[in-house]
Parts: C-alpha cells; structure tokens; sequence
C-alpha cells in the first residue's frame, strides 16, 4: 500500500474514530438545528406542496421512535425490519432503531412474500414498519411463520402511538435511551442489507457504523461535497447508493433531501427542487437524454435544431477539456459561455438541474454515448463504482479528476487493483465484516488478505482510473469462445428513443441476438410525431414503422461492433420491464436470468 493512500486513509481514520451515527446525528441537529432535513409529498397540509422538517425536529422524533422500541420490547443487537416508499417516516424510523442501539433493515418494496418470508426469518426481527395494505399482504407469511416478531407498526394511527408511547417513555426512562447510546460501539450494525439478488435467496450484507462513516465522509470528499446540499431520494433506501446519499451523507453533512415515495415522479420532482447535487442511476440519465432527444426531434424549425447542436458540441468539448489529459484553451471557455447564455443553461433549467454542481451516476455502467449526451449540456456526470458489500463507492470521478467512460480512480484511503481475469479487488475500511450469518458465503466474497473478490471485470487506464466492461459471470462466450460484454451491446441498442431495454443473449451460443422492449414513455410520443394510430404498448410494437425504427436501432449498433459482437436477430416484446414484473432489479438492473427462462420461447425462436 502506498504512503499516499496510507495518509488518506489515517486523515478520515481520525475524522471518524470512535464515532457513532447517533453522535453525527446529534452534532448536526444542534449545528442545523432550523435548517430543513427532509421533505416529502405525504399527508401534505392544506396550501402546501411538501411537508417538511428540521434537523432538530428530526432527532427528536428518532429519539421518541427509539424510546417506543425500548417500549415495545426491542433489545441491543435486535433487527427492526422496515417496508416503505421514500418518506420521512422510513428515516425516522431508520434513525430511531439506531439509537435505540438495534440493527435497522430496510427491505425492497417489491419483494414476494416468499422473498420475505426468507429475510424475516433469516434476519428475525423485534418490531416490523409497514406503510400500507400491499406491504403488510407480503408481510403475511412472515407474519404468521417468524415468532421473533413482537409488534407491527403501521404508517398513520400505529405511527403516531408508536412516538406518543416512546415520547412518554422518554421522560420517564431518558437515562436508558443515553445508556444505549453511549454503549454503541463503532463496530456495531448500522444495517443490514439484503442485496436485491438477479439468483438465489438474497444475502444479508452487514455494515457497521464505521463502515458508513468513512464511507459517507470518504464519498462526501471525492465529490467535492463540503457543504450541505439540496437533494432528491428517490431510490429505494434497501439500496447502498441511496442510504450513503439520503441518509447518511445527510446526518453528518446538514442535507435538505426531498424524498419522493414513486420514483416515476422524478423529473417532475426535478423541476420543483432544483437540486444542488444529483445522483441518477444509468437509466434515469437514458431517460432524460431519451426524452430532450424526443424534443428537440420534433422542432420543426432547422435553425432552432442548428442552434442546440452546435451549443451542445461546444458543452462537449468544455468537459473535455477538464478531463484527465485535457487541455482547456480561451476559446474553448467562451465558445461554452456563449453556449451557456444561449440555451443550455435554459435547457438545464427545463430539466430542473440548473442548480446542479455534483451530477453522479452507479448500479451499472454508464453508456458513453449517455454521459457525452449530458457532457452537451455543460453538465459532468460522475460515475463512480462499488457494491453493497463496500458499503458503496470505492472508485470515483470527480472534481479533482475525471474521464467519461470510466469509474475514476480509488476513494481516499481505499486499495483497488485487479487480479486474476481483471477481475476488480477491493480492500479498506469501507468492506462489509461478511454476510448475516453466512460464513461460507462471506469466504468466498473476501479472501484471506482483506481483499474483497467483486465479481466484475475492469480495466485499468495509463492515468490510473478504472472501467468495469461487466459482471464476470455475465459475460457472452459464444461457442466459437469469443468473449464478449453484453452492457456494451446493450448500451448501444438503448440509444434508440424508442427502446427501453435491451438484452444481449449469446452464452454458448453460435452468435448474438437481443430482446427489446420499447420505452413506455418515449415510443408513444415518437409514434404520434410519425402520425401513427395505436391502442396501447403491445399494437405499436406491431406496427411497420415501429419495427423499422427498432431493426434501424439494430443496424446502428452493429455498425460499430465487432463481427462477434454483432446481433444477428432480435425480437422486440410487446411488453415493458419493470422491478414488478420480475425483469428488473428495483435499481432497474436487468435480472438476465428471468427473462433467459420467462423468454425461453423467443430465445428459441430467434435461434430457431
């Protein structure tokens, strides 16, 4: 290990020795103890748009949470299970299980009660936080076979008695909430999480309080974040990416986050808060180029079209310049200036991020052609890298350095490198100490020297920033034994407006072929442009033109792959994906295996 990453790594040793979730939170309650916190769109009081509260308000209500725990049975080191969308309460909740020193889990809304039903008696937990009917129906047969569960708390009524016992109890019973406290070690849970899983049950990763300090105050400085922020959650607080940025970023740093319970609102959520940092995964930032593209496609005016190309080649060429190896020249600043004046900066402040000067990305790899996309709107999107059981980013762009189309390069205090087949290894303070209860599992994930086996394969560049090309055990070889990344492939078909997903299928296989669905929301607007009469998803994936658009999709692709990599033949479904419907992950990773066997039929066909 070298002295540089040594010296990094003692310098946020030292920031977060000793220190507790509970402790940053009470420090930043008093340091922004009238600054808003969080916000969000439920139970919203007459004449306003979005409830909110302060900092000090919202360690007081963890605390009277905390104190209904204690109340409701929940002893040190037990599990708090909780299944809500996005809203204050899930972070109340999350804070207030913490500080009555338990382990809170936050468990994907989309899970089947079977799914559960494994959690629930894997992790036992005390106490189980429900927001509605259609959680608690996949809570039932966890419910009914789990007897480690005391109590069921039900957003609304079952909410509000919840924090009038624990306010109650407070007062009578204070000295035991600070004994907890004071008794919670660094090295304790902060959470488990069961990771989504595209196989097998899911596992439960588990992070100590010390993992997601260093991790918040490690992903905070790569940023180039050192002031509260105003932000979106939108993501599933079960996912790493979304707790590091909503929940725990937010408790050391004094965020405002506007947190959004269906995630299909936000771009509208976008043009209301105007973020100062923002944090899409892959597909949120294809929608957004998907949709300004549909836009801009169906300005009748030639000029106006002319306009915002050559603005765009200018934003382009000003992120360029400060990549790593760039050189930025006057002409280079004011062609962006004149640009910016023009109409980027109107077309940011369309989309709601005018105000943003931290725009990351994560969860899969960025197509470029998405990131040279935003690049044409003056903005930088970061895309950084790691996994659940890194608690997070462990490589990262970002100000200090940055290159479209890799992950940039460690975190402070962090030891990347690449093994055997390129696979990437991770190793430093941020690594989970293994699985809940699965020690043969976190073997197998951590090898004797520390260093964590990632499962995906990476490159390594001359100025020391990495790029993942895919997950080792998704990789195409094709019966010839050509390997081949199908997130390359897929990138390319996906920069159709019309399509919405794509999969590359090949693996033993002579050559390549591909599923495609169309974009719900995209597709029909191009079909009405093309004067195009349809009743719903399934009538236009029929219609010529349509499918015309998508073999062009195919054509394009092919033009800049490889004979090997090339689809020879492709379906296109006259159905979307979603997380509810089983083909995405709830972070809209594609779950091959489920469509391999929901579409065993098509594969066969289209190698028929």
């Amino acid at each position: 290990m070298s002295n540089d990453v040594l010296s990094e790594r003692a310098r946020i040793e030292a920031a977060v020795a000793g220190r507790t979730l509970v402790e940053a939170l009470a420090e930043t309650a008093t340091a922004f103890a009238d600054r808003p916190a969080y916000s969000d769109k439920h139970e919203v009081p007459e004449g306003e748009s979005w409830r909110t509260i302060t900092w000090a308000q919202t360690r007081d209500l963890a605390l009277d949470v905390a104190a209904g725990l204690v109340h409701a049975g929940v002893q040190v080191g037990d599990t708090v299970a909780i299944m809500a969308t996005n809203r204050i309460e899930h972070f109340v909740a999350d804070m207030g299980a913490v500080h009555a020193a338990a382990t809170p889990m936050s468990i994907y809304n989309t899970l089947s009660p079977e799914q559960v039903a494994y959690v629930a008696a894997h992790a036992r937990p005390t106490v189980v936080v429900l927001e509605n009917d259609d959680h608690r129906a996949r809570w039932a047969k966890a419910l009914e076979e789990t007897d480690s569960i005391r109590k069921v708390v039900m957003l609304g009524q079952g909410w509000d008695d919840l924090v009038a016992a624990g306010r109650a109890y407070r007062v009578t019973h204070a000295d035991e909430l600070d004994a907890r406290a004071a008794g919670l070690d660094p090295e304790a849970p902060a959470t488990i999480l069961y990771t989504s899983g595209t196989t097998g049950n899911p596992k439960g990763v588990v992070l100590t309080h010390h993992n997601v300090m260093y991790e918040a105050l490690s992903t905070l400085e790569a940023a180039g974040l050192h002031e509260a922020q105003t932000a979106i959650s939108y993501l599933p607080l079960a996912h790493i990416a979304e707790r590091v940025l909503g929940l725990y970023g937010p408790q050391i740093q004094g965020s405002h986050m506007h947190a959004i319970g269906d995630p299909t609102g936000l771009l509208a959520a976008l043009g209301e808060v105007h973020p100062t940092s923002f944090f899409g995964v892959p597909r949120v930032w294809e929608k957004i180029k998907t949709g300004l593209s549909a836009k801009l496609a169906a300005d009748p005016d030639p000029a106006n079209v002319k306009m915002v190309r050559d603005a765009m080649a200018a934003g382009l060429a000003w992120v360029e310049a400060q990549e790593v190896g760039g050189t930025m020249t006057p002409e280079i600043e004011e062609g962006y200036r004149q640009a910016e004046e023009a109409i980027l900066g109107f077309l940011k402040l369309l989309l709601g991020l005018d105000r943003v000067t931290w725009a990351g990305s994560a969860a899969a790899p960025m197509p470029i052609e998405v990131a040279r996309f935003m690049a044409g709107l003056g903005l930088k999107v970061y895309d950084v890298y790691g996994m659940t059981e890194t608690c997070g980013a462990v490589t990262a762009n970002g100000p200090e350095g940055f290159k479209l189309g890799t992950v940039g390069r460690a975190t402070p205090g962090m030891e990347v490198k690449l093994g055997e087949d390129n696979e990437v290894l991770v190793r430093g303070p941020v690594i989970t100490p293994g699985y809940h209860l699965q020690d043969e599992a976190t073997r197998a994930l951590i090898d004797e020297d520390g260093w964590v086996h990632t499962g995906d394969i990476g490159t390594l560049d001359e100025d020391g920033l990495f790029s993942i090309v895919d997950r080792k055990k998704e990789l195409i070889i094709t019966s010839a034994g050509k390997n081949i990344a199908p997130s390359n492939i897929e990138g390319y078909l996906k920069e159709s407006p019309i399509v919405g997903h794509a999969m590359a299928v090949g693996d033993g296989r002579p050559y390549v072929v591909a599923i495609l669905t169309l974009d719900g929301e995209i597709a029909p607007i191009v079909a009405q442009q093309l004067g195009l009469e349809f009743t719903d998803l399934a009538d236009l994936a029929e219609k010529p033109e349509i499918r015309a658009m998508a073999q062009k999709a195919v054509d394009e692709a092919n033009a800049r792959l490889s004979r090997p990599e090339q689809v020879k033949s492709f379906e296109l479904l006259p159905v979307e994906w979603t997380a509810e419907s089983e083909e995405l992950t709830p972070t809209l990773k594609l779950k091959r295996r489920v469509v391999n066997t929901k579409y065993a039929d098509v594969l066969d066909r289209l190698y028929g």
